[in-house]
């Protein structure tokens, strides 16, 4: 991310992790004056939209960055694009840290069983993420069911089995073509014949457009009732992910986000934007393809992952 701005000015060379502006900004030293601020932020602005941030939260970062900065002194041995770039963390930080929630400490205090729904387009690794939640789950010592609700593709189906045996979890599952409301009540109901703890429906994903989706979207949450509809999105997807996020969100509802792909994204303004569009928490990120790779939400790695491009690794 912000791969533009870096072409544009050459800020940001810097990478110094853990710094925030202060460390730049001090008592004396040379004012910060407001034309360069301004053509800076301008720049910077310019930079954020091409990187798929979303523009009102491009301009929530530049307001924060002018209010940080405006007025303001270098500290002598830092230059201008040394606290630009700390003011930058920091703000993205800010903007990270606003939906941010904790995730075990919400679903401990949740009825039992608790019935998670996940949401999203084909395509963005969501019958994947279902299967990591539940070896997190799992190895959190929880007891839990699997619905392979996505009855439009047979794929999905025989890909939840796959895991379900490697994982040892029952999956409850119809066949192929079937009524997606009735796999997951099939499921509830068994993991309340079993006392089980969770209940991770699987749906389908056909595009966020189709009404036939989401008409179908709402009844599986009529008849699940689930108590967390998560919202899959791919990082890759940049705009395009915000806006199926809005449609999910629009017609089902949606608490949390998790993110996938994150560690091919280049650009990573679709991670900032998504919480902001739709004013949800990301909880997790995907990393990668294995059962492990699902790692929470951290905001401020992920400020410093975006703004420095080469800081790679988990949270």
């Amino acid at each position: 991310m912000f791969s533009a701005l870096k072409r544009r000015l050459g800020l940001l060379k810097q990478s110094s992790s853990g710094r925030d502006a202060s460390t730049a900004i001090g008592e004396e030293g040379r004012k910060i004056k407001d034309d360069q601020l301004d053509e800076i932020c301008w720049e910077l602005e310019l930079g954020l939209l091409e990187s798929d941030v979303a523009q009102t939260v491009a301009s929530k970062i530049i307001e924060g960055m002018k209010n940080e900065l405006r007025g303001k002194r270098i500290a002598k041995g830092h230059d201008l694009s040394e606290a630009v770039g700390n003011a930058l963390r920091d703000t993205v930080e800010n903007i990270l840290s606003a939906h941010t929630i904790d995730f075990d400490s919400v679903i401990k205090g949740l009825r039992r069983p608790t019935v998670i729904m996940f949401v999203g387009i084909n395509g963005t690794g969501k019958t994947t993420v279902v299967a990591k939640m539940a070896k997190m789950l799992r190895q959190e010592g929880y007891t839990l069911v699997i619905a392979a609700g996505d009855t439009f593709r047979a794929g999905a189906i025989e890909q939840l089995k796959t895991h379900g045996r490697a994982l040892d979890i029952h999956v409850v599952a119809h066949e192929h073509g079937g009524d997606a409301a009735a796999v997951a009540f099939d499921a509830v109901e068994h993991a309340r014949a079993r006392h089980r703890d969770f209940v991770l429906i699987d749906t389908a994903g056909r595009m966020q457009t189709n009404s036939n989706l989401m008409d179908e979207m709402k009844k599986i949450k009529r008849v699940a009732e689930p108590d967390i509809t998560v919202f899959v999105g791919d990082a890759l997807a940049g705009n395009d992910m915000i806006e199926q996020a809005r449609k999910f969100n629009e017609a089902v509802g949606v608490d949390m986000v998790i993110l996938t792909k994150i560690d091919a994204d280049a650009r990573g303004g679709s991670a900032l934007s998504v919480a902001d569009a739709i004013g949800k928490p990301v909880v997790f990120l995907g990393t990668g393809q294995k059962y492990e790779d699902l790692i929470p939400f951290n905001p401020k790695w992920m400020a410093e992952r975006l703004v420095s491009p080469e800081q790679q690794g988990g949270a």
